[in-house]
């Protein structure tokens, strides 16, 4: 950097000095333009093997050495080139051909420019990472090239030139120079050729330019063609833009044209416009919602017109329609397979937005809604103008039988077909494909393209087959890409980071290692751990004793993980992206190397281990007197089960010291959990299940619910009071960047639904002024006769929640900070740090809050906290989604061919259906009036009392919380294709 320093000051006019203007808008909408001098450098390397002459200038590192070249001596050849090939891809062939890019048995040798990995940046985060990943790939040799730094490929923006044409021409120069330079290296060599530098591009203008310039371009298509299984790959480029020209100028454009962003910001700034995400509801198609502050309730979207090509998880702008226009939420069950069957995915010319079917069911429901008396029911309603950001992802689905045409079911022959996604919000894909056939009775993953005003459903293309559909790899697959988990095996980047000695790694035997320096030696006290049945990754571990004084030390000792795992390596970059473990039934995706997770920092009984240890004095009535917080050395003396921690404290004759510990742990814990419910903490309920499954297959055998001892409560009362604990250390140490976790309090319409249903129903109050208003109410909720009635209000109450969320101190007021929930002033998460990324930052905070180490310095930077806290919460939600997707997967699997009665409570009534909880299997599922006999039978709905009846053949009267017997069996769902739980009515 030094270096740097004085070059700048030696000679400012120097010819290896360059300006670069950036011009970013500020927050309160003021353009600024940044100018900032780049040092062009001439010892940035080409990183090809051929080349010796980058070998003797490139830069080195401590110790003195080059950083391995990556591009191969001898790339493989195509028909084209022969002698072999690198790609220099534009920003276009990535944004739509990521998915080309990732495969492994092509695209290799591929340069990245800085221009364009800056560019994919600002487009697609998603795609960055994914990008990311691949130059982590020692397979594909993919080189990450900073033309915009090397004085060779710099290109200075020109008067009236846009960014976007300076960047292409930034490209076009890449590849010249790249072209020149290999020639060069390879002239002493007589055994090597130069490889051809081809351009990759889907922009029509940048390859003109290429082909006037000289130099070597291909669109994907082009180049693909040319590749051995093009067949399968070119299934893989994206079609939108050759389908939009095709349809160009023919087709008639069925939606309205969205605002430009200039007209869309000024909008949500006056007030006029609103932004937020749109969600579509998952019982009805038709009907969407986005939730902007400035209204108390969701604002309701209907239709296919007023949604304007939107996909649930957009981010949106709409306009409030007048108040005549605002309508009822739905009461109706309207799912798109029943009445959008056998459209021609061939055919979008001449197509309506809203089909006859569709046209008929809103005005049904509208005419139901307008004839009741629902004065107050009426919900704001808008309608979405335009689209801030897509937040497209890659889908799972599977292929329409129906849209395959039968002469194409054995031909190679390309034709389009829908993808009918399993996430039910998204509506279907037009893909076109060579594989029909073969693709049929498959689990498919497809990305989405675009969607023009023209066209009906949006235009997609096929990625690849994850197998037979309902088979045990492609369904998990399927749910670990449906919600973005990051399961791919540890890049050797990270496997590096390890420790040398691996599993033969040991705490030093001398206290006078520096291992030991600033850590407490705690290996004295009778810690134990307890957990679930099995857990190998042990997080924490407790004691307690008495002290002379007649109060109690009780210990929380948590993995030391951060003693491991080093800020902004190449470990903890991959922890930060995967933000958490996934706990699957059959398997975990770890966040982080097993070696670590199941045995370094696992803190396993009979063994010393790192640990982080949060030390109180506490009265006999559970006060605190002090927190103490030090790094330690500990060994468990036992691993416990929660049943059997139960088991050896109800022992009697168990008079030990560690069963006493426990007998302390669990008489304290029971105090702490008073005072935490008397401060108006929730006892909420959410449906749990075990699956058992066979060890060796993995097969499930049973469902049980989970059983709930008094250990559990015992280690989560601990837990909770060290995250408080810590969380209070860290923001006094560190106001503006402590990393701490939320729950916000619901507003009080989110419980409008539920008080008014219990009101109704039972002639119940719930009062939701206070988390202890509603804790208190929640009590009282009680039926006499039906044991699970409570728990049952207590499952529909956690619906009602805002989700608990990480942030960063300095972007909230204090009272902001409060965990409802929990009724806490302050929370953080600090007691698992083998699984949860979270947990580790806290760790580090936490040890620069006691002066152990100094604080790194992305920990002291609100805008990456910031970032690192966006991506958490994300990987948190999809982490727990994907957990109950695999629960409901292996319950479907362990009642396959069965057919079971079994008690279930009514939930939730439409008026043409209604959904029933099954306590036993935690699962609830729909039945449809159709469900219940052949024509569906006619039906009156009381809506202001919760009340189905139908009539003729099968009169059957319904209510809300009415306990029934449904019959369980299974089915394939047609429009998703996953086996799922059926309930009749019996």
């Amino acid at each position: 950097m030094t270096s740097l320093k004085r070059s700048f000051a030696a000679d400012a006019a120097a010819p290896n000095l360059a300006s670069k203007v950036y011009v970013r808008s500020t927050r309160s909408g003021k353009v600024q333009k940044i100018v900032r001098e780049l040092y062009l450098r001439q010892d940035i390397p080409c990183s090809s093997r051929l080349c010796s002459a980058c070998l003797d200038v490139a830069p080195r590192d401590y110790n003195n050495k080059v950083a391995p070249f990556v591009l191969s001596e001898r790339p493989a050849g195509t028909k084209s080139f022969p002698s072999g090939h690198y790609l220099i891809p534009d920003t276009n062939a990535f944004l739509t051909g990521m998915d080309l890019f990732e495969i492994e048995t092509a695209f290799h040798d591929v340069i990245v420019l800085q221009t364009v990995l800056e560019e994919v940046k600002n487009r697609s985060l998603p795609l960055y990472h994914r990008l990311i990943s691949l130059t982590k790939n020692e397979d594909k040799h993919f080189y990450v090239f900073f033309n915009d730094f090397r004085l060779d490929t710099y290109v200075t923006r020109g008067e009236g030139e846009s960014i976007n044409d300076r960047n292409d021409r930034a490209v076009r120069k890449a590849v010249q120079w790249y072209g020149e330079h290999l020639q060069q290296a390879v002239k002493s060599r007589r055994d090597a050729k130069a490889p051809a530098i081809v351009m990759i591009s889907d922009d029509r203008e940048n390859l003109r330019k290429a082909k006037a310039d000289g130099v070597p371009a291909l669109s994907l298509s082009d180049y693909v063609s040319g590749l051995p299984n093009a067949d399968q790959l070119l299934d893989m480029v994206s079609t939108g833009r050759e389908q939009r020209e095709v349809r160009a100028g023919k087709a008639e454009l069925l939606y309205p044209e969205h605002y430009s962003l200039s007209k869309m910001m000024t909008g949500v700034k006056a007030g006029t416009l609103h932004q937020g995400t749109f969600n579509v509801s998952q019982y009805n198609y038709l009907e969407g919602s986005v939730h902007v502050p400035a209204f108390e309730k969701s604002l309701l979207i209907l239709g296919r017109e007023n949604s304007s090509r939107a996909v649930s998880g957009d981010v949106v702008v709409v306009e409030v329609l007048p108040k005549d226009q605002w309508k009822a939420p739905s009461t109706k069950i309207i799912e798109e397979e029943s009445l959008n069957k056998n459209e021609n995915a061939d055919v979008d010319e001449g197509e309506a937005v809203v089909t006859e079917q569709e046209r008929r069911a809103l005005q049904e429901e509208v005419k139901r809604v307008q004839s009741k008396s629902t004065e107050g029911r009426p919900q704001p309603t808008a309608r979405v103008v335009g689209i801030i950001k897509r937040n497209w992802r890659q889908y799972v689905g599977h292929v329409d039988k129906d849209s395959v045409k039968s002469s194409a079911k054995g031909s190679r022959a390309q034709q389009t077909v829908f993808l009918i996604p399993m996430d039910k919000r998204i509506p279907k894909i037009r893909v076109r494909t060579r594989q029909a056939g073969e693709l049929l009775g498959k689990r498919v993953l497809v990305t989405i393209d675009s969607w023009d005003r023209e066209a009906r459903y949006p235009v997609g293309h096929f990625v690849r087959s994850l197998g037979e559909l309902e088979s045990k790899g492609a369904e998990t697959e399927a749910l670990l890409l449906e919600y973005d988990v990051q399961y791919r095996p540890f890049p050797k980047t990270v496997l590096d980071c390890l420790p040398a000695e691996g599993h033969d790694w040991r705490v030093p035997a001398s206290t006078d290692d520096p291992g030991w320096k600033g850590r407490r030696d705690l290996r004295d006290l009778l810690v134990c751990s307890i957990d679930p049945p099995g857990c190998v990754d042990i997080d924490d571990a407790l004691h307690a004793r008495l002290l002379p004084n007649g109060n109690y030390e009780v210990g929380v000792h948590i993995a030391d993980v951060s003693h491991f795992v080093k800020p902004n390596n190449a470990m903890d970059k991959e922890a930060s992206m995967r933000g958490t473990t996934v706990y699957l039934v059959d398997k975990r995706i770890d966040m982080l190397p097993m070696l670590l997770g199941t045995d370094l920092c696992s803190l396993k009984p009979y063994v010393e281990r790192y640990s982080f240890s949060v030390l109180w004095e506490i009265t006999k009535d559970a006060d605190i007197v002090k927190a103490d917080f030090t790094k330690s050395v500990i060994r468990s003396r036992e691993a416990f089960s929660y049943e059997q921690a139960q088991i050896r404290i109800d022992d009697k004759s168990q008079q030990d010291e560690l069963t006493e510990g426990m007998r302390t742990l669990l008489m304290l814990s029971k105090k702490l959990r008073q005072k935490r419910y008397d401060a108006g903490a929730l006892n909420l309920a959410s449906p749990e299940v075990k699956v058992q499954t066979e060890s060796e297959t993995s097969d499930p055998v049973d469902v049980q619910t989970k059983r709930l001892l008094d250990t559990n409560s015992l280690v989560e009362e601990f837990m909770l009071l060290a995250n408080t604990s810590v969380a209070a250390k860290n923001h006094e140490a560190f106001p503006q960047t402590a990393l701490l976790r939320r729950h916000a309090a619901p507003p009080k319409t989110n419980f409008e639904g539920l008080a008014n249903q219990l009101k109704v129903k039972k002639g119940m109050e719930l009062r939701v002024d206070s988390s202890k208003a509603l804790a208190d109410s929640l009590d009282t909720c009680v039926d006499p006769e039906e044991p699970f009635f409570n728990t049952l209000v207590r499952i529909m109450a956690t619906r009602c929640m805002m989700s608990a969320e990480y942030f960063c101190s300095g972007t909230q007021a204090y009272p902001e900070f409060r965990h409802y929930g929990l009724a806490s002033e302050i929370y953080t998460h600090f007691t698992s740090p083998i699984r949860r990324y979270a947990d580790l930052e806290a760790h580090r905070q936490l040890a620069a809050a006691i002066e152990y180490e100094p604080l790194d310095a992305s920990l002291h930077s609100k805008a990456k906290l910031e970032g690192v806290c966006k991506n958490i919460n994300v990987r948190h939600r999809n982490a727990q989604f994907a957990g109950r997707a695999s629960i409901e997967y292996y319950v479907g699997q362990a009642l396959k061919g069965r057919v079971i009665d079994e008690e279930g409570f009514v939930m939730r009534i439409f008026s043409n259906g209604f959904v029933v909880f099954v306590p036993r299997f935690g699962i609830e599922s729909l039945i449809r009036l159709r469900d219940l006999a052949t024509p569906e039978p006619e039906a009156e709905f009381d809506e202001e009392n919760y009340v189905l009846k139908t009539t003729g053949s099968r009169s059957v009267k319904l209510e809300l919380f009415q306990k029934v017997t449904v019959r369980i069996s299974d089915e394939i769902e047609e429009s998703t294709g996953k086996r799922k739980i059926k309930l009749g009515l019996v």
